[in-house]
């Protein structure tokens, strides 16, 4: 093997040779230098743990985090390599656009397979192509037939989400699912690690990781290749910020009235 390959396989975390994983452990780190504004600096930070994971390449760009959000504030000011753009309405497409449109990352966008599905998801699933979304989205109900049909209309990846071990983890494979994601809530990592069995080492899957770096790290070690991470919302964000004005305007006042 030559070193740019040998190098290749480093970085894609998926090397089985026991030397080659113990080089990747023991990589040396390189200093980054942080280059950020006075404004835009204060942005939502994935966990550092996410980093983890092998990631995956999707047309060439690697992606280990998905920011799960439709807030177009939070989609502006975030670390992440992606969004996973779905909601629990009716897919529109002038919400996707919406996200393509403030987006700095590629969007992954939810297209139904719930209460809207059959030609009309299909159809969604093709304009949100044309719109410039990296990869389409369906849910857990959607069915195999509407997952072939999709995957062979769109030339951008179908996502099929597993939400329980008795979902057709096989048959959404076969139907042209290129990526699964995995969302079963506590049971995730079980979930994945179900999955990476049956479609094996290669197939890539994203995952839910839950709200703690522990829960990350065992979707991420029972086969996740990427991690879904559900930010705070602005309504948080916001009252941090509050909380701090606050407390600057009582010491502000307490200063004036001490002079």
């Amino acid at each position: 093997m030559d070193q740019r390959a040998h190098n290749e396989l480093l970085q894609s975390g998926n090397c089985e040779d026991t030397n080659y994983r113990e080089e990747l452990k023991h990589k040396e780190t390189k200093f980054m230098p942080k280059v950020e504004t006075s404004l835009r600096k204060k942005i939502i930070t994935v966990p550092d743990v996410i980093y983890k994971a092998s990631g995956l390449l999707l047309m060439r760009r690697r992606i280990k985090s998905l920011i799960f959000t439709t807030d177009i504030s939070i989609m502006r000011n975030h670390n992440g390599n992606a969004l996973m753009v779905v909601y629990p309405f009716t897919p529109e497409l002038v919400i996707t656009q919406a996200a393509i449109s403030v987006a700095n990352v590629p969007v992954f966008a939810g297209v139904g397979g719930g209460t809207t599905t059959g030609k009309r998801s299909i159809g969604i699933a093709f304009q949100a192509e044309l719109l410039g979304a990296a990869a389409v989205v369906v849910n857990s109900p959607t069915s195999n037939t509407v997952i072939k049909n999709m995957s062979q209309t769109v030339d951008i990846p179908v996502v099929a989400t597993v939400a329980s071990s008795y979902d057709d983890i096989v048959g959404k494979v076969e139907a042209g699912a290129s990526i699964l994601n995995i969302s079963g809530a506590r049971e995730t990592p079980a979930l994945v690690k179900k999955a990476r069995e049956i479609v094996g080492p290669d197939y890539p899957i994203i995952a839910t990781g839950g709200p703690t770096d522990e829960s990350i790290l065992l979707t991420i070690q029972a086969g996740a290749n990427a991690i879904t991470y559900t930010p705070p919302t602005t309504a948080e964000i916001f009252a941090e910020s509050m909380i701090k004005y606050r407390n600057d305007s009582e010491k502000k006042a307490r200063a004036a009235s001490f002079e």
